[in-house]
């Protein structure tokens, strides 16, 4: 009778958590479709090759981190990186399929993840937005290639030769 008492007590602990939780985020649907908003119109940006619209929307310090390993960058290098693509107009194209939004208490940051329709087929999107002078700025994002469960073994022996050399160099320069 006790563990079916501890059990019970833990399941409505664990139920009234994640309500609190529910509740703490209901009061954030305004920003969620600001949030929301600014995403889309980032993702259009790049589609379109608006270079100056796509970097407006990260803050003056931010980080982005492609699907590279050796992808990390803050906004003024990755703005170097990406001026040529943008340039000849050979940019990125992602559509967002379902997204995720949550908020800091005081609601000043907010991080998300959403799953992106985009020429590497389905991608993950994290990142972390900041309100800066009432508008909702990236400080960093995070694209991620999904690799479907039944495929990994195969990805993974495609990949080994490439990143077995990078994953000794980061082995040796942690050290």
């Amino acid at each position: 009778m006790k563990k079916l008492i501890t059990v019970h007590t833990l399941i409505l602990f664990l139920f009234g958590c994640s309500l609190l939780s529910a509740q703490s985020q209901k009061g954030f649907e305004k920003e969620k479709a600001e949030i929301s908003t600014m995403l889309d119109a980032f993702n259009t940006a790049a589609a379109k090759a608006d270079y100056n619209t796509y970097f407006s929307y990260f803050a003056d310090e931010s980080t982005f981190i492609g699907t590279d390993a050796a992808e990390v960058w803050d906004k003024k290098a990755f703005m170097v990186w990406a001026k040529p693509h943008f340039d000849k107009k050979r940019t990125w194209n992602f559509t967002a399929l379902k997204r995720n939004i949550y908020f800091s208490k005081d609601g000043k940051l907010a991080w998300f993840d959403e799953l992106l329709d985009t020429q590497m087929k389905i991608c993950r999107g994290s990142g972390v937005v900041e309100k800066i002078n009432g508008n909702w700025k990236v400080k960093q994002y995070v694209l991620s290639m999904t690799v479907p469960n039944e495929i990994v073994d195969k990805v993974v022996a495609e990949k080994a030769p490439i990143e077995d050399v990078l994953i000794q160099k980061l082995k040796a320069s942690w050290q």
